[in-house]
Parts: structure tokens; C-alpha cells; sequence
């Protein structure tokens, strides 16, 4: 940690320690707060929102600007896609195919309607159609590695000086409310509909609390971490593969499929060094998946500098509350009935509150408070991330570069 012209420089070791102690802060919230609990709000979210506020009054009496390193974070994001590959099977895949085809059409469909509601209002507030864009799909459903990418080209091409921070403003925000509406969305048709799990299951991101449930063994964590290293060299070289034939995509998103490519083409029975199985479905995966995740988010979250957003609260703030309302509608009266009207299809609502909003993370961990609290639904931890981890940045690749022009 350095302090460089008032700015205090926080290294990837310390901003680690802090996403570690900024998890159990959201927990303490959790279980004071009651709630942030039964509206399943994230305690990454809780902590990380927290802490962020706390940064910006520093800033702001002191006129220090805290900056983190995020290099840790993004290793945690690399992990934990990875087990989300390797819990996946083609059993999985093919049950999910139609609800994937479905999810799908309506997740394109909405970032239609997402992209011309941004367009809408920048117009009433007779802002330029492209800081509409900045408000849609660019930053919200694109996140801020999409808004970061656009930016430029953006103000570069149409005059928007301010486009970056624009850009920046609706992801941040955009990410808050993401974490805040799935879970209670998922709550209130739970209890509205009576919905339970058809089948018990295994969690596919944390470990249960059972004291049937199976031990994660020293051996059995260092298999776990074994198998996710493999993957990930493997999602590594397939990254660069691919970049060599022109085709750009997240390391997480090659590590995903390099995954899933393991837990289905590796025999069974083939002899491994741990004398163990592949460890797909096995809670040693489940808790590495539940560690990478929430403190990916806690650091997220705790990282983003709020002081950088006053100047544009007018414009921002009306974009967004009109995108809320239309994310909100949508995720109950849409994707809900569309998917089945079931438990799965509850907790698919609460990963859709966090893609239409926010970003694939926040979307696994509203699907995971869910799942902690009233059961796990495997086809949701499957559908999901295929959706928002790979289609939605193919088709969003091609709808700003349409709508721009």
C-alpha cells in the first residue's frame, strides 16, 4: 500500500484480505439486519455497498481517493466459472435445452427493448440517442468491461466527451440495483405460489449446513483445486486459440467450456494421481465456487468509486428508474410464465434480475441466496450462466454496432 498524490494505492494482497473481511461484514449485516436476509440480498453486496459508502466519505473529508488493484478479483472470477463448468453435464445440458432456447429469445428480446427505453429517455432529457445506448444495454446487461470498451469509440465518433463516465455510472449503478431486486423478486413468487425444489439436491455453489452432509476433506479441497487448474490451463490455451482466429472472448467464458468439455469427454473410470473421481457435484467444488464468489463481488462492490457519479445523477438516475421498472416487469410477467411458472423458474427470475441489471456474477449470487435458503436448483446453475456468460456478449457485439449506426 503507497500513497501517491493523494491517491492511496491498495495492492492485489491487501484488496484480497479486505474482499475477505468485507464478506464476513456482509454476514454480520446479514444476521443483524433481518431483512437483508429475508429478501435474500447477497452478503457480499451488503458488505461491499457498505464498505464503498465508508471509501467515499473518506474521500470526501479527506480528499484521499482509495484506488484497489483488482488482479485477485478477476483470478476469483476464473475459478469460479470453472466450477460452474464442471458441475454441467449433458444430461444437464440436454434438459436444459429448451428452457435454454427460451431463456435465451427472451434475454435478446429484452436487450432490444433495454437499448430503445435508454434511447427514450435520453431523448426526453434531449441527450443524444447514443447516451441512451450508454444507459442500455451498453453498461447494464454489457456490464463495465463492455461499457469500458465502448466508451471510447463512443466519444471518439460522436462528440460524447463524458461518454466513459456515463458508461461507468449506469454499470455501478445498474450493478446495486441488480443485487437488490432478484432475490426479492425470487421470494415473492416462492411464497406467492407455494413453490418447492421438485427433487433435492446438492448445492451447486456453497455447502450445506446439514450434518448429513457429506465432509470436505483436506485431500478432497486439493483434488477440487487440482481439477480446477487443469481446466483453466486447458480454458487457457483454447482462449488463445480462438483469439488467434479473431475471435475475442473472456478468459472465464473459455474456462467455462473448458469445463464442461472435462466433466463429459474424461472417462469415469479413467485412473487419476488423487485416486479419486473427477470431482464434479462434490461439495469440495461447491464451496470453492461459494469462496471465489462472494469475494469476487465483495470486492466488486466495495471497489467502485461513488463520488465519480454526482455530476450525472440527473439524466442516470431517470434512465435507470425506468429500466428498474421494465426490468422488474419483464423478469415477473415474462421470463416467470415462460419458464414454467415453477421453483426453477423462480430462481431463474432471481439470475435474471442480476443479467438484466447488472452482471453474471450478480446473477449467480442471487441465484445462490435463493438456493441457500430454499433449495438448490441445479437447472437454473446450468441455464444461466450459458446464457449470460457467452450468448449475451455474441449478440450484444452485434446490436451496439446496429443501433449506433
Amino acid at each position: 500500500m503507497e500513497v501517491i498524490d493523494n491517491q492511496i494505492l491498495v495492492d492485489s494482497f491487501f484488496t484480497f484480505t479486505l474482499g475477505i473481511i468485507v464478506l464476513f461484514i456482509g454476514r454480520r449485516l446479514s444476521q443483524a439486519i433481518k431483512p437483508l436476509a429475508h429478501f435474500n440480498i447477497p452478503e457480499p453486496v451488503s458488505g461491499g455497498l457498505l464498505v464503498s459508502v465508508l471509501i467515499a466519505v473518506v474521500y470526501f473529508a479527506s480528499g484521499y481517493e482509495v484506488s484497489f488493484n483488482l488482479t485477485s478479483r478477476d483470478v476469483l472470477l476464473v475459478y469460479f466459472f470453472t466450477t460452474i463448468g464442471i458441475n454441467a453435464s449433458l444430461q444437464d445440458l440436454v434438459k436444459g435445452g429448451k428452457p435454454l432456447i427460451i431463456l435465451l429469445v427472451i434475454t435478446i428480446s429484452y436487450m432490444f427493448v433495454q437499448n430503445y427505453v435508454g434511447i427514450s429517455v435520453a431523448s426526453a432529457f434531449e441527450l443524444p440517442r447514443q447516451v441512451g445506448l450508454l444507459g442500455g444495454s451498453v453498461s447494464l446487461i454489457g456490464g463495465h468491461g463492455t461499457a469500458i470498451a465502448w466508451a471510447p469509440r463512443i466519444s471518439e465518433t460522436y462528440g460524447i466527451s463524458n461518454a466513459m463516465e456515463i458508461g461507468i455510472a449506469c454499470a455501478t449503478f445498474g450493478l446495486i440495483l441488480a443485487s437488490l431486486m432478484g432475490g426479492p423478486i425470487a421470494q415473492f413468487l416462492i411464497k406467492r405460489h407455494q413453490l418447492i425444489p421438485s427433487v433435492v439436491e446438492p448445492l451447486d455453489v456453497g455447502v450445506s449446513q446439514d450434518e448429513n452432509q457429506q465432509p470436505v476433506t483436506a485431500m478432497g479441497f486439493l483434488d477440487a483445486i487440482l481439477a480446477i487448474h487443469v481446466c483453466m490451463i486447458f480454458g487457457f490455451v483454447l482462449n488463445e486459440a480462438l483469439a488467434a482466429w479473431g475471435l475475442q472472448l473472456p478468459l472465464f467464458v473459455t474456462c467455462l467450456f473448458a469445463g464442461i468439455i472435462a466433466t463429459n469427454l474424461v472417462p469415469k473410470s479413467l485412473p487419476r494421481l488423487t485416486g479419486t473421481k473427477w470431482p464434479a457435484r462434490q461439495p469440495a467444488i461447491a464451496l470453492i465456487s461459494e469462496i471465489s464468489l462472494g469475494t469476487f463481488l465483495a470486492m466488486s462492490l466495495m471497489s467502485m468509486q461513488l463520488w465519480t457519479l454526482i455530476d450525472l445523477a440527473g439524466p442516470i438516475f431517470a434512465i435507470l428508474g425506468a429500466q428498474f421498472l421494465v426490468a422488474v416487469l419483464v423478469t415477473m410477467f415474462v421470463v416467470f410464465p415462460a419458464m414454467g411458472r415453477n421453483y426453477d423458474a423462480a430462481v431463474v427470475c432471481a439470475g435474471f434480475g442480476g443479467i438484466s441489471l447488472g452482471s453474471t456474477p450478480t446473477a449467480m449470487a442471487n441465484m445462490s441466496a435463493v438456493a441457500t435458503r430454499y433449495g438448490n436448483s441445479h437447472l437454473a446453475f446450468v441455464v444461466v450462466p450459458l446464457v449470460c456468460a457467452f450468448f449475451i456478449d455474441l449478440a450484444n457485439a452485434l446490436m451496439i454496432p446496429w443501433l449506433l449506426g
